[in-house]
C-alpha cells in the first residue's frame, strides 16, 4: 500500500466521521426543539451506510423482509430497501476486509476468508433482525397476560375497542403497551380497524396478539363479546408463563450445580488444605 493510498483512506475516514458528526449534532438541535431524540454513534453509522447504498442503487428486498423488520420494531427507522442497502454495503465491507487481510492468512484460509466474508457480512443484518425479534417476543410475551386483562377490564366497563386500547396503552408501559397505544393513534388518524390490526400483528411477534386480533374481528364481525375471549386469552398467556418459569428452573438446576463444582468446592479445598499446612508446619 502506498502513501498516498493510505492518506486518501484517512481522508475517506475523516470526511464519513465529519457526516456523522454534523448528523449529530443537528439531532441534538432537533432533540432541544422537541424533534426527535439523538441516536448513538453505531446507529449514525448504521443509518449512514445505508442511506449511502442505497443511493448507489440497491433495490428489490425480498417480500418477506417487511413483516421482519416490522417484528423487529423498524430499528432506526429503516425501511426494506434501507436494509437491502445495508446488506450489500456489508458484503462489500466484508469483502474488503478479507481482501486486506488475504495475504496475512496462511495455505488457502484467505481464499475462504474471502469467498465467506461477503456471505456474512450480507447476512449479518438479517441475524440482527432475528435477534431483535426474539428480544422483543421474549418481552412482549412477560407482559402479555398483565395487559390484556386490563384490556378486558377497559372492555367490561364499555369502552369501545379503539378508546380501551388507547387507554391501556396510556396507562401501562412497555412495548406491548406501546404498540396497542399506536394502534389506537393509526385508529383515531382514519385507519380501518383491519389495516390497524394487521400493522398490530406484524409489529407483535407473539402468538397471543394474532389472538387478540382475531377475537376483535370476531366480535365485530358476528357480534360476540369480547371480553369472555380475553379473559381465555389472559388465562393461556398466564398459563404459558408459569411453563416459561418452571422451564427456565430447570435449567437453571445444571448451571447451579456447575457453579459449586468448579467455584465453591475448590475454594473450600483450597481453605482447608490452607489450614492443615499451617498445622503441619
Amino acid at each position: 500500500m502506498t502513501a498516498a493510498a493510505l492518506l486518501a483512506g484517512l481522508a475517506g475516514i475523516c470526511a464519513a466521521a465529519a457526516i456523522v458528526e454534523l448528523l449529530g449534532a443537528q439531532r441534538v438541535a432537533g432533540a432541544r426543539r422537541g424533534g426527535v431524540p439523538r441516536r448513538g454513534r453505531l446507529a449514525s453509522w448504521t443509518v449512514l451506510a445505508a442511506r449511502v447504498a442505497r443511493r448507489a442503487g440497491v433495490r428489490s428486498p425480498p417480500a418477506d423482509l417487511r413483516a421482519r423488520l416490522a417484528a423487529a420494531g423498524a430499528p432506526l427507522g429503516l425501511t426494506p430497501a434501507d436494509v437491502m442497502a445495508l446488506k450489500a454495503a456489508a458484503a462489500l465491507g466484508g469483502m474488503l476486509l478479507a481482501a486486506t487481510v488475504l495475504g496475512a492468512l496462511p495455505g488457502r484460509l484467505g481464499i475462504v476468508a474471502l469467498l465467506c466474508a461477503p456471505a456474512a457480512g450480507f447476512l449479518a443484518p438479517d441475524v440482527v433482525l432475528a435477534r431483535r425479534t426474539r428480544a422483543r417476543a421474549s418481552r412482549m410475551s412477560h407482559e402479555l397476560a398483565d395487559v390484556l386483562d386490563l384490556l378486558r377490564v377497559a372492555i367490561q366497563a364499555g369502552l369501545p375497542v379503539g378508546r380501551a386500547l388507547a387507554e391501556v396503552g396510556r396507562r401501562c408501559n412497555g412495548l406491548l403497551a406501546g404498540e396497542l397505544r399506536a394502534a389506537a393513534t393509526r385508529l383515531g388518524l382514519g385507519a380501518t380497524r383491519d389495516e390497524a390490526l394487521a400493522e398490530l400483528v406484524e409489529r407483535c411477534p407473539v402468538e397471543g396478539v394474532a389472538t387478540l386480533a382475531a377475537a376483535i374481528v370476531r366480535a365485530d364481525r358476528h357480534g360476540a363479546p369480547l371480553a369472555p375471549a380475553l379473559e381465555a386469552i389472559v388465562a393461556e398467556a398466564r398459563a404459558e408463563q408459569a411453563r416459561r418459569m418452571r422451564d427456565d428452573a430447570a435449567r437453571a438446576a445444571p448451571k447451579i450445580q456447575l457453579v459449586v463444582a468448579l467455584v465453591l468446592v475448590p475454594a473450600v479445598m483450597l481453605l482447608i488444605a490452607a489450614v492443615l499446612a499451617q498445622a503441619l508446619g
